[in-house]
């Protein structure tokens, strides 16, 4: 797998590795991520606590939204990248909300900043990228203009832009 191309590139792969590895902890050592959280590990489960089956899947979701994010950054799927940039805002609000509410714990709090950051960094760095990118295509000596999946980079110096996850 290639480096990222982009500042934006960067903040999602940085959130497709973490969530990587996040998931993979839950899967492994459930009761490590549960206390990382803030949330209390009873030596032993009441009936009809599904806690671990929950975790279960939230760690395979977080898993597979790594790899997600990883392919993105590979392929340089800018629309991906802004896509993120709301739907974690959103998730910073439900998140924030549910500690507020006393839903969640508290250190479940960092859980939104996380969030919230992430959002705010992949739109620093969209907006980095196009400041950059700005002025680059034929017209003024550089190298191509952005193809309709957006990507900035597309064939520059006879490289063939990346396949499109989507098409």
């Amino acid at each position: 797998m290639r480096l990222p191309r982009s500042v934006a590139g960067w903040t999602i792969a940085v959130f497709g590795v973490l969530a990587l590895i996040m998931g993979a902890v839950g899967l492994l050592w459930p009761e490590a991520m549960l206390r990382s959280l803030g949330f209390e590990v009873p030596a032993t489960r009441a009936p009809g606590d599904h806690t671990g089956t929950f975790l279960m899947a939230s760690s395979m979701a977080s898993f597979n939204m790594g790899v997600y994010y990883l392919l993105a950054t590979a392929t340089e799927w800018r629309v991906f990248y802004r896509f993120t940039v709301f739907f974690r805002l959103v998730t910073f609000t439900v998140f924030s909300i549910a500690v507020l509410a006393e839903i969640a714990p508290g250190r479940f709090f960092g859980v939104a900043a996380w969030e919230g950051a992430g959002a705010l960094a992949t739109a620093v760095g969209l907006w980095w990228d196009a400041r950059r990118n700005r002025g680059v295509g034929p017209a003024r000596g550089g190298a191509g203009e952005a193809d309709p999946s957006g990507r900035a980079d597309a064939g520059a110096a006879g490289e063939a832009p990346a396949a499109d996850a989507v098409r």
